[in-house]
């Protein structure tokens, strides 16, 4: 039986990659993880093919030429992200459901590519000011490149009636538990 997928996405700063590690990390639901690629310079202490597939700019525009992803975004300036189709074929046909870690764009467009064989659930801060509060506590970036998030999310939000899901991280022990329940009711279909 070939696997679903479950599409996970959200501004940047609402909780999405520790929602999504807390409920990989336990192992309780049959998931694997989708891994992006992306054209930027690994981090220090990130794994080509784990945390990323980390390409050239020449790579990744090969690949867009090819077909190659299911879904791609210019998410700043000259810096791509996408997924590619073959991370997401090869696992589902082997019976995997599979959650994708994607920007709200990619999400809307790879739930309308996959239609009913895939989930889709947006994670909403319960705020702007919270949101910008929890960037600042960060501490990880500018001020300019807080605001430039926060403006960022403010178009993001807008994509959010387009999701089958909206969940509000507004005390994260409640977001996972629901986001988990959907994820739970969903592979069971």
């Amino acid at each position: 039986m070939a696997g679903k997928l479950i599409i996970i996405s959200a501004p940047s700063g609402c909780g999405k990659s520790t929602i999504i590690g807390d409920i990989m990390d336990r192992g309780e639901l049959d998931v694997e993880f989708s891994v992006s690629a992306t054209n930027r310079k690994p981090r220090a202490g990130e794994v080509d093919g784990v945390n990323y597939h980390f390409l050239s700019d020449q790579q990744f525009s090969d690949l867009i030429a090819e077909g190659a992803f299911v879904e791609y975004e210019q998410v700043y300036p000259g810096r791509y992200y996408g997924t590619l189709r073959s991370e997401i074929e090869n696992r589902v046909a082997q019976g995997h459901n599979v959650i994708l870690d994607i920007d709200v764009r990619g999400g809307v467009n790879v739930k309308e590519l996959f239609g009913d064989k895939a989930l889709a659930i947006f994670i909403e801060p319960p705020s702007i000011p919270e949101l910008k509060r929890r960037l600042i506590q960060r501490g990880s970036d500018s001020e300019e490149a807080i605001d430039e998030r926060v403006g960022r999310a403010e178009y993001e939000l807008s994509f959010a009636p387009r999701y089958d899901h909206v969940v509000t991280n507004d005390e994260l022990p409640r977001a996972i538990s629901e986001v988990e329940t959907l994820m739970r009711d969903f592979i069971k279909k």
